[in-house]
């Protein structure tokens, strides 16, 4: 009976965080030891590293965050130790690779192995269930992520990562790269953009005529159901006619291939959560109010910009989040087309078989979209007057 309360009396997701990381730690490699970029390596498990003292106090520390995970009830304890825990997680991958890269080898890799990426995570989840039972505002979670991207900037900067593959790989082709995620920010944000401009006034004009409603959302339902590389390929051939027949449109980058048939496909997916998310925020207005102002004597058009587009933003604020994430997932596949962005590194790694320059290119991605849907997050409840 004791032993079954001491069991409640633990935190479930910190029990599970606390098994899949000894899991982790046990039997998945640290770090993967290779002669090249492409050879298979030597796994090096993370007790296999304990001679090394940073090795050492990555597992002193491991064992608090795992120790505060299970029993710590106040959450600010937690979030000190998995936060000190995190830095000395990217403090030992750094120090260890150097240590295991032979002395006068450019073409040795040191890669990250399962039990890296699997501690990272487990510790990240164990700061974010931390910060969410703090309970912070939404402009204080947008500061935490902004003071864990600088904690995570000071490692990257500070050449103590340098042995590692990913960052060799980013050396050598750093110019690349920053034009890349230049390109893959203008597909994203810019369809985004276009998107908002379009399905706006489209979501208005499906709430004014109900009658269309249904065409409107089932048309721009069935584009979701289309994969992104067959939508690609439909926009090739009119796009490709369109560059050589107009005078001006190759010009203008109106090409079969390249950012142009990306653009087009990333605004028609985009379209459908601003429109039915447009006419969900203006259905949810209080009709009295609208009402009301009418009677005031303000035209349709007033009613719409000053009541109906203010109490409806936040619905349609949260169409724009989705969006926005799946857009910077779906630019990685137009580098099939010649479209760019982070996509070019993941499918020249696998087309390679070199898994860090996937890396190079999936990171990124991962980041910019969490990021993000963090600050948008924020920005929600921040107008909603909510917190988390």
């Amino acid at each position: 009976m004791e032993e079954a309360q001491a069991v409640r009396k633990l935190d479930r997701l910190g029990l599970v965080l606390v098994v899949a990381g000894l899991a982790a730690a046990a039997w998945m490699p640290f770090i993967i030891v290779k002669a090249n970029r492409i050879a298979s390596g030597k796994p090096l498990l993370l007790t296999q590293l304990l001679n090394q003292p940073i090795a050492v106090a990555l597992v002193v520390l491991l064992l608090a965050t795992g120790f505060a995970a299970l029993f710590a009830r106040n959450p600010l304890p937690r979030l000190g130790v998995s936060t000190l825990c995190i830095g000395v997680l990217f403090l030992a991958i750094g120090l260890v690779s150097a240590a295991a890269t032979p002395v006068g080898s450019a073409s040795a890799r040191i890669t990250p192995g399962g039990a890296f990426w699997a501690l990272l995570a487990v510790v990240g989840l164990v700061i974010s269930d931390a910060l969410v039972k703090i309970q912070l505002t939404p402009w204080m979670r947008v500061a935490s992520l902004a003071a864990y991207s600088a904690l995570l900037g000071i490692f990257l900067f500070s050449g103590l990562l340098d042995s590692l593959s990913i960052m060799k790989e980013f050396a050598i082709r750093a110019d690349q790269f920053w034009g890349e995620a230049l390109g893959h920010l203008f597909l994203a944000f810019g369809s985004v953009a276009i998107a908002i401009v379009l399905a706006l006034p489209l979501g208005v004009f499906c709430f004014w005529v109900p009658k269309l409603r249904a065409a409107v959302l089932q048309l721009l339902s069935l584009v979701q159901t289309i994969p992104s590389l067959a939508l690609f390929g439909l926009l090739m051939l009119p796009l490709a006619y369109i560059s050589s027949h107009v005078p001006g449109a190759a010009e203008l980058g109106i090409r079969g291939i390249g950012a142009a048939p990306a653009l087009i496909a990333l605004v028609l997916y985009s379209l459908l959560p601003i429109v039915a998310n447009t006419v969900v925020g203006l259905e949810g207005v209080d009709p009295s109010v609208r009402d009301a102002a009418a009677g005031m004597g303000l035209t349709q058009r007033q009613v719409l910009t000053r009541i109906d587009l203010p109490l409806a933003f936040p619905v349609i604020l949260t169409g724009i989040r989705i969006v926005l994430v799946q857009a910077i997932g779906l630019v990685t596949v137009a580098a099939l087309i010649g479209g760019g962005g982070f996509g070019l590194f993941i499918f020249q790694g696998l087309g390679q078989t070199a898994m860090d320059l996937v890396l190079l290119g999936a990171v990124p991605t991962v980041f910019l979209a969490f990021s993000s849907a963090v600050i948008l997050d924020a920005v929600i409840d921040s107008i909603r007057g909510e917190r988390p």
